[in-house]
């Protein structure tokens, strides 16, 4: 594990492979989790190309108890492009997962100076008017299921608290059946949601989409249900240079379920 100090925070990161000429891969995780859910793709994905997977602040090996201001998509936003400055490195290809997805989405949008590529796997969030015809306002349909979520791990029940956001997620009855490892990663990073239900996000937009000017891949689990398909589709059909790529039996978590195919998928598109 290495560190690079940006905006005041030391950013933990894992730096594996070898530049070969081609540009670094950054990593951006997803909720709950950090630099260590890349673990099954770092393998194949290093044998090409040098890959940085971030932490972002306040997730593990930090310890945060929840208790400030400086959770936010704004703010991790703000640190994943000082770290790419800070690298110094020339534009490098960037990949994000979930809520990593999201803020890599915000990257490319705000900075696509320091991009070559974007990998977004299941981007997280909420789409406007403008991309979603049934749209009606208000907060995420997943908001109240995770800020319950939330409140059970600020009361002390960590296991009841990840329980209700996985199986939001995943479906009923998926807690119980994560390895250990997982479960683990997880509890890791639990107060960490206390933050995620203040995020305040915007939603997705048409604009927003047309915007990003970068070759761009789209992954889908095909087994994924919920927001997450609906959000990925309605941006894939407005980002000009996008393609999409479908991870058969696969679910949200497609680079743990389907390690090889997915970074398959990445290699080609990088490689392109």
């Amino acid at each position: 594990m290495q560190s690079l100090h940006v905006n005041g925070y030391d950013m933990p990161y894992l730096d594996v492979g070898e530049d070969r000429g081609r540009p670094p891969l950054v990593c951006v995780h997803g909720s709950l989790n950090d630099f260590r859910v890349w673990g099954c793709v770092l393998g194949p994905l290093s044998q090409r190309h040098r890959l940085m997977a971030v932490s972002l602040r306040h997730f593990f090996p930090d310890r945060w108890d929840g208790v400030g201001d400086t959770y936010s998509i704004a703010q991790h936003v703000d640190d994943v492009i000082a770290f790419i400055e800070e690298l110094d490195l020339g534009p490098v290809d960037l990949m994000g997962h979930s809520r990593g997805g999201h803020i890599c989405f915000r990257v490319a949008q705000g900075r696509p100076d320091l991009l070559r590529r974007l990998v977004l796997a299941e981007p997280g969030g909420e789409l406007d008017a403008s991309l979603d015809p049934d749209y009606a306002g208000g907060p995420s349909p997943l908001l109240a299921r995770f800020t319950a979520s939330a409140e059970k791990i600020a009361a002390g029940d960590i296991d009841g608290g990840l329980a209700v956001f996985v199986d939001t997620l995943e479906g009923p009855g998926t807690w119980p059946r994560l390895p250990a490892l997982v479960k683990q990663n997880l509890r890791d990073n639990a107060f960490t949601l206390i933050g995620q239900v203040r995020d305040n996000r915007p939603p997705f937009s048409r604009a927003d989409a047309e915007s990003i000017r970068m070759p761009t891949l789209f992954i889908l689990g095909a087994r994924t249900k919920g927001l997450l398909p609906k959000v990925l589709h309605a941006l894939a059909a407005h980002v000009p240079y996008s393609r999409t790529a479908v991870i058969p039996n696969a679910t949200h978590p497609m680079f743990e379920q389907a390690p090889q195919k997915f970074s398959e998928l990445v290699l080609d598109f990088l490689a392109g």
